[in-house]
């Protein structure tokens, strides 16, 4: 991918669609009562956090033709619904940290969690009513299947935390649900709203689906070889709660001996300590699994990339092809 002006100029179109939608989330800040709902509220969306999702929306819609003002208000219901997800992601993980500071139930509690990040579902759906498309209805269908499809991803998830025999083919599906779906939805969504043909919402689901399977993989990774403080929350604790990773399905299959009786203890609250963290990443290594999960990175962010063919050059497109080779790349 080319570097110097080019680079910059992608930045400056990210920066831009970002800013619109830290714009439009301000509106949340007019609603201040209660303060057991309004407050954990603002303290996530003040948090920082990328906007990818919400950004994909617009990159879309321009992707087919269309305003990406028109797509603003569907890409920030995107947004609010992920952040609804981290929310209570975050509750059932018991998870410390996000992006870099105190998960909302630590701060305050599990209560206050799950009430605002019911609330932010509640808003997201506000906001996509706000969205003026004649294909509306298509647009509702998507982000409802959306919530559906991750909502069940996080069932799968916890459900496998506890089982042995969880495949490859398992992992894939589970990730499909739970990270995949939302970011094709808004692809899918920015597709609808600018008005794109069949073929070209198809092909912008299937680049997000791709795509959100590889920023899995990606995140997977990270949680055992990525820095703390770039990531912004604890490293290994993905294998702290029992997380069935691409990594730890990839090692149990391979894994002989007392490698794989190690391996099999990754349960939920098994005390996990830093010492078990380095000899599961050894045993990593041993079997090659860090290799094999770039690999797939690589793999599906390929399969993304070839989605866009039909695609008309320009800005959106490029753009797009753009964020998906930076996956590759980033440590948070």
């Amino acid at each position: 991918m080319s570097t110097g002006v080019q680079e910059r100029d992608y930045l400056a179109i990210m920066k831009g669609h970002k800013t619109s939608v830290e714009r439009r989330l301000a509106v949340l800040r007019e609603f201040t009562e209660p303060k057991f709902v309004y407050e954990p509220i603002r303290y996530v969306l003040g948090s920082g956090g990328k906007r990818v999702r919400s950004v994909l929306v617009l990159l879309a819609c321009e992707a087919v033709g269309g305003d990406a003002r028109a797509a603003l208000d569907a890409a920030v219901a995107v947004e609010l619904l992920h952040n609804f997800t981290l929310i209570h992601d975050d509750v059932m993980d018991n998870a410390d940290m996000r992006r870099c500071q105190p998960t909302v139930h630590k701060k305050w509690n599990r209560d206050v969690a799950i009430l605002s990040g019911d609330e932010l579902t509640a808003h997201a759906y506000r906001f996509l009513l706000r969205t003026e498309s004649s294909r509306v209805n298509e647009i509702f269908a998507v982000f409802t299947d959306a919530f559906i499809q991750v909502c069940e991803g996080q069932g799968f998830d916890k459900e496998f935390e506890r089982r042995q025999d969880i495949t490859v083919e398992d992992y894939f599906m589970m990730i499909n649900k739970k990270t995949a779906r939302m970011i094709s939805a808004a692809t899918e969504i920015g597709a609808l709203t600018g008005n794109g043909t069949p073929r070209e919402v198809k092909a912008l689901r299937r680049f997000g689906e791709h795509l959100g399977m590889a920023f899995q993989i990606k995140d997977d990774l990270l949680d055992i070889v990525g820095d703390e403080e770039k990531v912004g929350k604890t490293i290994g604790g993905d294998i702290k709660e029992g997380k069935k990773t691409f990594l730890l399905v990839k090692a149990l299959e391979r894994a002989k001996g007392s490698d794989r009786k190690f391996l099999r203890k990754v349960v939920p609250n098994n005390g996990m300590n830093k010492h078990a963290l380095r000899t599961i990443l050894d045993i990593y290594r041993r079997e090659c699994v860090l290799d094999d999960a770039r690999n797939e990175i690589a793999h599906r962010t390929r399969l993304a990339e070839k989605e866009l063919a039909i695609l008309e050059p320009g800005k959106a497109k490029s753009t797009l092809l753009w964020l998906s080779s930076r996956l590759l790349e980033r440590n948070s």
